[in-house]
């Protein structure tokens, strides 16, 4: 079999010219790529450890480490410094960026603090382990408040329901879960309300009896309860309190003014004069009365 040689030879030309501009775009590629990654690095804040809610943010405690910038978090930080000295109010996991939603003001404080908003309160009530759901009322979670006590002018017993949606800012000393949803069995729970329901709680709390009642926390409806009488549990007539009387000070009376009769003189009447004795005769047709005075008889 005979073999062109002009044909090898342009063959082969042909391969080594196509291996050369294959080389030269590679390596063309590869240090323009080199310089697309270097230039689009960016330092990022990261945690060196996991970092508890109500902690407070040291060197030790966080580190930069190189990220590509298409994936740097938003409200993330570039400089260690922007972080130190602020209240971590929610939990940062080892290697995780620490981000402006995590972090509570600097010289917020500690704990419990930093993680009430501005214009809401933190206020405590005692409860037992039935109020406290078993202890299933976990930090995170949200409750209703119900009050069972007697309204004025009523005598009968009444459940009403006084919050809705409140948030359990802490079981006892507890202010983050676990994540394994254990029972916390505390004496208190810790509730995030506003001024006007921090009012309503807290006169609930010393004037009648308040239960707890755990609600699904994607489930952020309000509904309209009109309460719930101890005679609608047993079909019997409602019992309405008495009306305070108000007793108001009588005037005096005036003293009766005594009214006196005029005298009368009554005079016995006469008596009638002593009649004579009288004998009636009669004679044929003619009748005759004579008349005898007994004093004359006597004499």
């Amino acid at each position: 079999m005979h073999i062109d040689r002009r044909f090898v030879l342009v063959v082969s030309l042909s391969l080594i010219w196509a291996l050369l501009v294959a080389g030269a775009f590679y390596r063309l590629a590869g240090g323009a790529g080199g310089r697309t990654r270097a230039a689009s690095q960016k330092q990022v804040v990261v945690a060196t450890r996991q970092i508890p809610v109500g902690s407070t943010l040291d060197r030790a405690s966080v580190k930069l480490r190189g990220m590509p910038e298409s994936l740097f978090p938003a409200g993330a930080f570039s400089r260690v410094e922007d972080v130190l000295e602020r209240p971590v109010i929610s939990a940062i996991q080892a290697d995780e960026p620490v981000v402006e939603a995590r972090l509570a003001l600097k010289g917020s404080g500690m704990g419990l603090g930093p993680m009430i908003p501005p214009g809401m309160r933190a206020i405590s009530v005692r409860v037992n382990d039935v109020v406290g759901v078993a202890g299933f009322v976990l930090p995170g979670m949200r409750v209703d408040v119900l009050v069972t006590g007697k309204p004025p002018n009523r005598a009968d017993t009444e459940t009403q329901t006084v919050l809705q949606n409140i948030t359990v800012l802490s079981a006892g000393q507890t202010i983050q879960t676990d994540g394994k949803s254990q029972p916390i069995v505390t004496p208190v729970v810790t509730l995030l309300v506003n001024p006007a329901e921090a009012e309503a709680l807290t006169l609930s709390n010393i004037e009648g009896h308040i239960q707890l009642v755990l609600r699904n926390s994607t489930d952020r409806a309000t509904v309209a309860t009109r309460g719930r009488r101890l005679h609608e549990l047993y079909g019997a007539a409602p019992e309405e309190a008495p009306a305070p009387s108000i007793r108001q000070a009588a005037a005096p009376r005036p003293a009766p003014v005594a009214r006196v009769a005029p005298v009368t003189t009554v005079l016995p009447p006469a008596a009638p004069p002593p009649q004579a004795d009288q004998i009636i005769m009669i004679r044929g047709a003619v009748k005759k009365i004579e008349l005898f005075s007994r004093e004359k008889e006597a004499k």
